[in-house]
């Protein structure tokens, strides 16, 4: 096995160089999502707190009322004196369902705000990252760097399951070609060497499709009717997208 030094080295600088825009461009801009979050949670704390204050002295005063109800029982006949009992109680339970029902709404309301508040900001900073990352690979289009996903994808072509290859091989006709994607045109040895390798895995020759698509960044994509193999950057962002989701 050969091993590119140069390639080696420019992608380890690379990666340094992703590492220090991420640092400088990236955590900056998310640390202060993230304080507004706060900050807006905060409100809504606070919110929620002035409502449970307004349900207290609504309690208090039922409370009170139900005092001078209690001072003018001594005065009444029999007959109001159940009168006030039945309404008293008739004001304690609807303070008392009030009152529940406006925690219950603050706390779900608290609730759905932290919950919409995290998944925004791990989609933004989902997106940043990724959107830094593309803006610094798309500057890399390195005719070596291509070589390199052209061997990767060979051996990968070498290493299919046998379903994997039965999938392929019955796609592949005449009128839908395996279509070999690449972010830059390919030189004739190129193709050679992609066909050859398929020839090699497949036993037999397959019908071959080759156009560009700076879109991937940099890599190969070989694209058939219900298969596709990648091994380019656009596939390895879209992957690291997925997975900062939440």
């Amino acid at each position: 096995m050969h091993i590119d030094w140069w390639t080696l080295a420019l992608q380890t600088v690379n990666v340094l160089i992703l590492i220090w825009l991420l640092a400088r461009f990236f955590f900056r801009p998310v640390t202060e999502i993230v304080a507004k979050r706060q900050q807006e949670a905060s409100k809504l704390l606070d919110d929620a707190a002035r409502a449970r204050r307004d349900a207290i002295e609504a309690r208090s005063k039922a409370e009170q009322e139900r005092a001078s109800v209690v001072a003018e029982r001594e005065k009444l006949i029999t007959q109001a004196h159940n009168a006030a009992q039945r309404e008293k109680q008739n004001m304690l339970a609807q303070a008392a369902q009030e009152i529940g029902k406006r925690r219950d709404e603050a706390d779900a309301a608290i609730a759905r705000s932290q919950a919409a508040a995290e998944a925004a900001v791990i989609e933004r900073a989902a997106s940043l990252a990724v959107d830094v990352a593309r803006r610094l690979l798309d500057r890399f289009r390195a005719p070596d760097l291509l070589a390199t996903f052209i061997d990767e994808t060979c051996r990968d072509l070498r290493t299919l399951s046998p379903q994997a290859r039965q999938n392929l091989v019955s796609s592949a006709t005449a009128e839908h070609p395996i279509e070999v994607v690449s972010a830059m045109p390919l030189s004739d040895d190129n193709k050679r060497q992609i066909g050859a390798t398929l020839k090699e895995v497949f036993g037999r020759e397959l019908p071959l499709a080759f156009r560009s698509d700076p879109g991937i960044i940099n890599g190969l994509e070989l694209q058939a009717q219900n298969s596709i193999i990648r091994n380019s950057w656009r596939a390895d962002l879209d992957r690291i997208r997925r997975e900062l989701k939440p």
